[in-house]
C-alpha cells in the first residue's frame, strides 16, 4: 500500500505561459499578453488545499515549478504556492524547490525574489551556446545573455542546472563536443542534455512534413553525439544518472528522481499530470489543458479533468519504464511486489548476453550500450 514511499512525495506546479512558442516545443505552453497573477495564485492555493485534504499526513520532499516559463511568475505568486504547501504538508529537512527559468536579463532580475520565496534550485533553459542555433530554435536570448543570467543565478542559488539540445540543424559531432565542453567549464553541477526530437503538432513538425526542415544530423550522427556526451561528461565528473541527465554525485534532481523511482506526486496547473496512491490504489491524474478552462474549473472546485485507477499491469509497466532510465536501475523484488510476477528469465538472460543489461544483487540495470537503445530493451522486457 505504501510502495510510493520508495520514491518519495513531490509537488509539480505547471505555469502555462511563455513569451513566445518555441518551434520544437510540444509542452502545454501559451502566449498571452495579460495574466492576473493574484487570480492564478488563488487558484493554485485552492488546488493545493484540495489535494492536501486527500493526502494528509505526508512529508513533502520536493516542489517543481515547470512550464511554460515559470520565471514569468511573480515571486509573490511563487511564495504563495510554497507557503500554502508548507501549511498543508510538513517539509523534509532537505526539501528541494526548483524553478525553470529562461535566461533573459529581465527574468534574471527576479532570481533574488525567487530565492527569498523559498526556491533553492534553478533549472535554466539555455538550449544552445551558439547564437545562430538559438535563433533557429526560436529562443529569445543570446549566448551572452544566457551566461550573464547563469552568473546571476549562481550568486543566488547553490544549485543551478541548465538544459542543452543536441543533434540540431547543421550541427556536427565536433561542434557538439566543443559546445558541451564549454558548458562543462561553467562551474556547472547538473546538465540535462536532450536530443532534438521532431514532434507532431509543433512548428518543426510541420516543417519536417513539408520537407523544409533541412540539415538535421543522421540517426548515426545523433547516436555518435549521444555516445560522445557520455564520455565527455564522465571525464568532467558529471556522469549520467539517467538517460538524459548528468550530475556531480549529490547534485541529482531529487524531484525528477521521484518520477523515475516511481514515487507519488501531485500535479496542479493546466495540463499537469500526477500519480497518487490512496487506500492502496494508485491513480493517474490529469488537469484541463487550456489555461482559461483550468482556471475556471479550479475556482469552481477542481482543476482535474481525469482521475483513473491504474491496473497492476499499467503500474508495473510504468515502474519498469521509469526505473530503467536510471543508471541505478530498478529493484527486481519491488517489481515483483508491484506486478505480481517476475520478468521473463529467458529475455533477461538474452539481453544480458547481448550486453544490454546486467543483474546484480537483485538490481536490474541497463548498461551503457543498453541505455543508448533503451526503447528496444524495454520492448523486449515488456513483451507478454
Amino acid at each position: 500500500m505504501d510502495d510510493w514511499r520508495n520514491g518519495g512525495f513531490g509537488l509539480y506546479v505547471h505555469w502555462p505561459f511563455c513569451q513566445a512558442k518555441c518551434p520544437y516545443c510540444d509542452f502545454n505552453s501559451h502566449v498571452t499578453a495579460n495574466i492576473d497573477q493574484s487570480r492564478w495564485a488563488a487558484a493554485y492555493r485552492r488546488e493545493l488545499q484540495r489535494a492536501g485534504a486527500q493526502l494528509s499526513g505526508r512529508v513533502l520532499n520536493t516542489i517543481f515549478f515547470g512550464g511554460g516559463t515559470p520565471s514569468l511568475m511573480h515571486p509573490d505568486t511563487v511564495a504563495s504556492v510554497i507557503e500554502t504547501a508548507r501549511e498543508i504538508w510538513p517539509f523534509s529537512n532537505d526539501i528541494e524547490i526548483s524553478l525553470e527559468a529562461n535566461p533573459t536579463s529581465v527574468e534574471a532580475g527576479r532570481f533574488a525574489g525567487y530565492r527569498d520565496a523559498g526556491v533553492n534550485r534553478i533549472s535554466m533553459g539555455v538550449q544552445a551556446l551558439n547564437d545562430r542555433d538559438l535563433h533557429r530554435l526560436g529562443r529569445m536570448h543570446s549566448v551572452a545573455e544566457a551566461k550573464s543570467a547563469f552568473d546571476v543565478a549562481r550568486k543566488c542559488f547553490d544549485r543551478v542546472s541548465f538544459d542543452l539540445i543536441y543533434a540540431r540543424q547543421g550541427q556536427s559531432l565536433d561542434s557538439w563536443k566543443s559546445e558541451l565542453t564549454e558548458a562543462l567549464s561553467m562551474t556547472i553541477d547538473h546538465l540535462s542534455l536532450y536530443q532534438l526530437t521532431i514532434e507532431d503538432g509543433t512548428a518543426f513538425g510541420d516543417r519536417y512534413k513539408r520537407g523544409t526542415l533541412r540539415d538535421l544530423p543522421s540517426d548515426d550522427n545523433a547516436a555518435d553525439m549521444y555516445l560522445a556526451t557520455q564520455d565527455i561528461c564522465d571525464a568532467h565528473g558529471l556522469p549520467a544518472y539517467e538517460v538524459s541527465n548528468h550530475a556531480k554525485p549529490g547534485s541529482e534532481s531529487r524531484h525528477n528522481l521521484i518520477y523515475w523511482r516511481y514515487g507519488d506526486y501531485v500535479g496542479i496547473g493546466p495540463g499537469a499530470h500526477g500519480r497518487i496512491t490512496m487506500n492502496g490504489v494508485r491513480y493517474g491524474t490529469e488537469t484541463h489543458l487550456q489555461p482559461g478552462k483550468w482556471l475556471a474549473a479550479a475556482e469552481a472546485g477542481s482543476g482535474e479533468s481525469l482521475r483513473q485507477s491504474l491496473s497492476q499491469d499499467e503500474t508495473s509497466a510504468e515502474f519498469l519504464m521509469m526505473g530503467m532510465r536510471l543508471v541505478e536501475g530498478l529493484d527486481m523484488e519491488r517489481f515483483h511486489n508491484i506486478s505480481g510476477h517476475t520478468l521473463s528469465a529467458d529475455r533477461v538472460q538474452h539481453l544480458s548476453e547481448l550486453g544490454m543489461i546486467t543483474v546484480k544483487d537483485g538490481q536490474l540495470t541497463a548498461t551503457h550500450d543498453g541505455r543508448a537503445v533503451l526503447n528496444a530493451v524495454l520492448r523486449e522486457l515488456l513483451v507478454e
